[in-house]
């Protein structure tokens, strides 16, 4: 007898082919997935290009920069998106490291504040916003007496679309964090790391996959964000339409040319962002069961 029998390996065996669903199942199922997905995902993308190059690339080209406004509106979101995910990179990393690292009175509260986003509807956040730093209440009249305008100004764009976008980076790094676990970090600390060489030399190449990540689906929410924005910009031309709006005004003046090329702008970032995330949702995965594999041992 062995001083230490190992136990006993349990193979499961693939089902059997008599197990499986008839082809004509298997194949139904598959075509009406792929049916499904075309309707609702593919014919709607290829519209958008074939109506905004409908009557030639020199027009389709022509209703992308020769309209001020047009112009206007693509500056405007490239700079609301960046400042808005700059702003939830800060606040996602901390309240994710706080929330992994530590247990205290009020977490549940904090992921439930991180998940209200998802809960509450955009035009309902926007109005928050119109509430708070409105022109009927004290502090809206204090901003604007010191010379400061958050609603219908660029400050609420950037309020509005962090707010709706705020859980992408937080809920991407939580369960990163957890499954890394904080030995790295103690080890670092007991040899006298300081609290910023902790962060950039253990934190950060820990998590930047799943940072990278979670930045890539709050840029995408971000530049693409319709309702909290339609509220609060007051939709002035040249001033505060982002390209949603600009794509639904464009609409609206049956300048359907000019609007489809815009939307299709954006559909071209959608598809970027959509490559991005499939190229890193495997290095998420495999630093997750890095850091899984590393707890066990």
């Amino acid at each position: 007898m062995p001083a230490n029998p190992q136990p006993a390996t349990v193979v499961l065996a693939p089902p059997s082919r008599d197990n499986r669903d008839p082809w004509y199942v298997r194949w139904a199922l598959i075509g009406l997935t792929l049916g499904i997905v075309g309707l609702l995902i593919v014919v709607p993308l290829a519209s958008v290009f074939v109506q905004a190059t409908a009557k030639g690339l020199y027009v389709y080209w022509d209703n992308l920069v020769a309209n001020a406004d047009t112009r206007h509106a693509v500056f405007l979101t490239m700079v609301v998106a960046p400042v808005a995910v700059a702003m939830n990179v800060v606040f996602g990393v901390a309240a994710a490291w706080a929330i992994a690292r530590f247990r205290f009175r009020g977490r549940g509260l904090l992921i439930t504040l991180i998940d209200l986003p998802f809960s509450v509807s955009p035009v309902v956040a926007g109005l928050v916003f119109v509430l708070i730093f409105g022109l009927q209440t004290p502090l809206g009249l204090w901003l604007r007496d010191h010379g400061y305008q958050v609603i219908f100004a660029p400050p609420a764009l950037v309020l509005a679309t962090a707010f709706v976008t705020f859980p992408f980076v937080a809920r991407e790094l939580i369960p990163v964090l957890e499954a890394v676990g904080p030995d790295e970090e103690l080890a670092a600390r007991s040899l006298g790391a300081s609290g910023w060489q902790l962060f950039w030399w253990i934190t950060v190449p820990n998590i930047k996959w799943g940072l990278l990540y979670g930045v890539i689906l709050c840029n995408a929410r971000a530049m693409g964000e319709f309702g909290a924005v339609y509220v609060v910009s007051g939709r002035i031309e040249g001033q505060t339409d982002t390209m949603p709006l600009r794509v639904q005004k464009l609409w609206e003046g049956s300048n359907n040319p000019a609007a489809f090329a815009l939307a299709s702008v954006l559909t071209m970032l959608a598809l970027v962002t959509l490559v991005l995330k499939v190229l890193i949702e495997p290095k998420v995965r495999s630093e997750q069961e890095a850091g899984k594999t590393a707890e066990t041992e």
